[in-house]
């Protein structure tokens, strides 16, 4: 059973404020906090219909219409967990890297996690202001790639400084992404959903790259952000595995 206390908890994590103040976030769906647990992450309390026997006091049995009161997804998927926040690890400055420049849409930020995942790029580089990777919508979306990339907060400018790695941006205007040559380790920068890359880090980039409008009609004004990643990686991963 579920206590008041317990659902009190589990709605304010819905908010980056209570997550920050308790180190917690929350998971859902047996597949997602089964790979949270693999990857370490210390468990705070684990809610399940398909719990028979609990072996620990953290892990609790529900019903379903518990369920229903304490998830955040439209259709719960039998099981909510609560983790601990892990530590941030040392940040690597080599390989392949992408960076999200006021990147605000949570499902944006999960698609591009999993997309780091699938391309073996091991570090992603977040301003402040881009969407919070223990959103649980970000959670979800990541569908357990999250604890295979170190996710790094901080000034996008002062980070592109200092890093040595060649800087690209996507933009609208720039070297056509199929004609570019690419190294083994870059910086990508990849811009806000509305407004694309600010001023500021525009000014930081080594070279603009685009990807260009094959359709007769031009009517689409530019390409989701984390669909514009997903091609971005391949042509470097492509690239470079020539």
């Amino acid at each position: 059973m579920v206590s008041k206390s317990q659902i009190k908890l589990i709605t304010s994590l819905q908010q980056k404020k209570y997550r920050d103040k308790t180190g917690l976030f929350v998971a859902e769906g047996p597949k997602v906090i089964a790979e949270l647990q693999t990857a370490g992450l210390k468990l705070y309390a684990h809610f399940s219909t398909e719990f028979t026997n609990t072996a620990s006091e953290k892990e609790v049995r529900i019903s379903e219409a518990e369920l229903q009161k304490i998830s955040f997804l439209k259709s719960p998927n039998t099981s909510l967990a609560i983790f601990e926040i892990p530590k941030q690890k040392e940040i690597q400055t080599n390989g392949l890297q992408i960076a999200l420049d006021a990147v605000r849409d949570p499902g944006n930020l999960g698609t591009i996690i999993r997309l780091c995942d699938w391309f073996g790029v091991t570090q992603l580089i977040c301003s402040p202001d881009t969407a919070d990777c223990f959103n649980p919508k970000v959670i979800q979306a990541t569908m357990g790639s999250i604890v295979r990339i170190q996710i790094v907060y901080c000034s996008l400018s002062e980070y592109i400084k200092n890093s040595p790695l060649p800087v690209y941006g996507a933009c609208m205007e720039g070297t056509n992404v199929y004609s570019a040559k690419y190294p083994e380790e870059a910086l990508i920068v990849m811009g806000n959903e509305a407004n694309g890359i600010s001023k500021e880090i525009m000014g930081l980039l080594h070279e603009k790259i685009t990807i260009p409008q094959f359709g007769v009609r031009q009517d689409t004004e530019s390409l989701n952000v984390a669909t514009a990643t997903a091609i971005l990686l391949s042509e470097f991963r492509r690239f470079t595995e020539r």
